[in-house]
């Protein structure tokens, strides 16, 4: 019996996902293997981070 993939490699799968770069076989490996707690919260990390990187681009660009 395989151990569960942990959170660092859904966060991993979820980064990818953003990117839009998935092979069918690793996402179906996903599907099978990942916690889906870890998903929603790697998922929502990703997000907060994203936003955040978008309104620091923003404020740079405007304070010039």
């Amino acid at each position: 019996m395989a151990d569960k993939p942990g959170f660092l490699y859904a966060l991993k799968a979820v980064l990818w996902s953003f990117v839009g770069l998935r092979r069918k076989r690793d996402f179906d490996a996903d599907q099978q293997g990942l916690n889906p707690v870890h998903i929603i919260i790697a998922a929502l990390l990703a997000v907060a981070l994203f936003i955040g990187l978008l309104i620091t681009i923003v404020k740079f660009v405007v304070a010039k």
